[in-house]
């Protein structure tokens, strides 16, 4: 349709002009002493419009010949910018395929090309460290201090020193990171990792929680850090019996109440003579939740409250007959109070649910104090099996 419409439209103009020719009598004169030119209107015209575009066209000529050398450099930068965005995408790619030695390769070839410098170094650092070349991660760590973020720069020399478990200079990176730049959740883990290998538990306590409230690691992994770093912080308190009891009031109830963390407290109360504390850290915990392996360390200490847990754990065994550890428990609660008879018979039902060393170890003594020593070598030698688990679980 636009094409029709210049063809009619330079039709029309082109009979106007054919018309105006054939019907145009003026005339003009041009004097130039001593000549005198005489030419029609319509000639005169005609080679006005030549001369016109004789000259625009001689114009356009000169400026294009001038603007040459520039638009070769234009030209050529654009070629350069190309040739560096498609070697930073291909060292991307390669680095993500795991090719670490073709990503440093185009990531440098991109460096050269000066496209992003600061993130192609960076990249490039990564992919040598990936090969384990420190001198070469170095020299281009040092090449992207003048080119890189300074936020990249310092979180990726922060990742590359924790992956190496160079821990406190890690910690020392992060701290300058935290300066100046905004505290992003990755930098937040890498701080955990940082703590967690200087073994800085309340830092790890605090982190963790951060980083929980943000829904930046799951639940659980928070629960499991939560629980390292308090078990680590009772093991450091642990001097006496009066550090760890403190300590221990001072922790959240949903701290106290978690089965690992009331295991460590509880055998760490036992190692201290606190035999009370610890049974009645096993016995709040396991009436919140109950744990198998927690169980057990209610019969590990003697003290003369041992009719009362034999009274707790019996009244646990009728919702959980067949809990290997809890009979186990409950044959060694036995033997504190010289019940042979139901200790042997709790002792062997836990072995009939789930063979363990302890079990055999527990039956051996027992009949060496009955004068069995046939039946305690028996269990003795069951014991020696490297198979059988230490405990049951």
């Amino acid at each position: 349709m636009k094409g029709l419409f210049w063809f009619l439209a330079v039709a029309t103009a082109a009979v106007a002009a054919a018309l105006f020719a054939r019907y145009q009598d003026g005339y003009v004169l041009v004097v130039v002493p001593p000549w005198r030119i005489d030419v029609s209107l319509t000639l005169a015209l005609l080679v006005v419009i030549a001369a016109f575009a004789a000259l625009h066209w001689l114009t356009h000529l000169a400026g294009t010949m001038l603007r040459m050398p520039a638009n070769v450099a234009a030209y050529r930068r654009r070629q350069r910018h190309n040739r560096g965005v498609e070697a930073l995408r291909a060292a991307w790619q390669a680095y993500f395929e795991g090719r670490f030695g073709k990503a440093e390769k185009l990531a440098g070839r991109a460096w050269g090309f000066d496209e992003a410098p600061g993130v192609a170094a960076l990249l490039a650092a990564r992919a040598a460290h990936q090969m384990r070349d420190p001198e070469r991660r170095e020299l281009w760590l040092a090449r992207a201090e003048s080119t890189a973020d300074r936020n990249a720069r310092l979180a990726t020399r922060a990742e590359l020193l924790l992956d190496e478990r160079r821990f406190e200079e890690a910690r020392a990176t992060l701290a300058e990171l935290a300066e100046h730049g905004p505290r992003h959740v990755a930098t937040l883990r890498m701080r955990l990792r940082a703590e967690q290998g200087l073994q800085n538990w309340d830092e790890v306590l605090r982190l963790a929680r951060q980083l929980e409230k943000r829904n930046a690691i799951a639940p659980e992994v928070a629960a499991q850090l939560r629980a390292t770093a308090v078990v680590e912080n009772l093991r450091r308190k642990a001097l006496d019996a009066e550090s760890l009891a403190a300590f221990w009031q001072g922790l959240p109830e949903a701290d106290r109440l978690h089965p690992r963390i009331a295991t460590a407290a509880a055998r760490l109360f036992i190692r201290l003579g606190g035999c009370r504390q610890a049974h009645k850290i096993v016995r709040e915990a396991l009436e919140s939740r109950w744990d198998s392996a927690l169980a057990l360390v209610y019969g590990e200490c003697r003290a003369d409250d041992s009719l009362e847990r034999l009274s707790d754990a019996e009244r646990w065994l009728a919702a959980r007959p067949r809990d290997a550890a809890l009979l186990l428990t409950l044959g060694r609660l036995c033997k504190q109070r010289e019940l042979w008879g139901k200790a042997r018979s709790y002792l062997e039902a836990s072995l009939s649910e789930q063979p363990s060393r302890a079990a055999h170890i527990e039956l051996a003594r027992l009949a060496d104090e009955t004068g069995d020593a046939a039946a305690a070598a028996k269990h003795f030698r069951a014991a020696a099996d490297e198979g059988l688990p230490a405990e049951p679980g």
